[in-house]
């Protein structure tokens, strides 16, 4: 296995993942997401299940899978949505929320050094 297939049904809040053969790992339901129609659905929920892994991450590295593997979230067409999480020791992924005012920051951080 090099990835775990993350998928969402909107409709039914149902979280579903697979293995790379298209396997059922396992399912939950999770309320709060059951008939959600905003159109941003899956942007919101990218930052949301990142949280979550991170949050289990000394477990998630211990999985009993070689290295490297990813969390990918999928829509109901199997189609990539975005990365959740690479086990890997030399890359990470970094959650668009906290990259969001990065140039405004490193402007400022530079600018701030110039004057001094």
């Amino acid at each position: 296995m090099t990835d775990i297939h993350i998928r969402v049904a909107q409709e039914t809040g149902e979280l579903m993942a697979f293995d790379d053969d298209d396997n059922e790992i396992t399912r939950c339901i999770i309320e709060q997401w059951i008939d959600n129609k905003d159109d941003d659905f899956y942007t919101q929920i990218i930052s949301i299940i990142r949280r979550c892994i991170d949050k289990q991450k000394k477990l998630v590295d211990e999985m009993g899978i070689l290295k490297p593997y990813s969390f990918v979230l999928e829509d109901d067409d199997k189609e990539s949505i975005g990365e959740l999480y690479i086990a890997d020791d030399d890359t990470i992924i970094i959650d668009t929320e906290l990259m969001a005012d990065l140039d405004k920051d490193l402007d400022d951080f530079f600018n701030k050094l110039i004057k001094d």
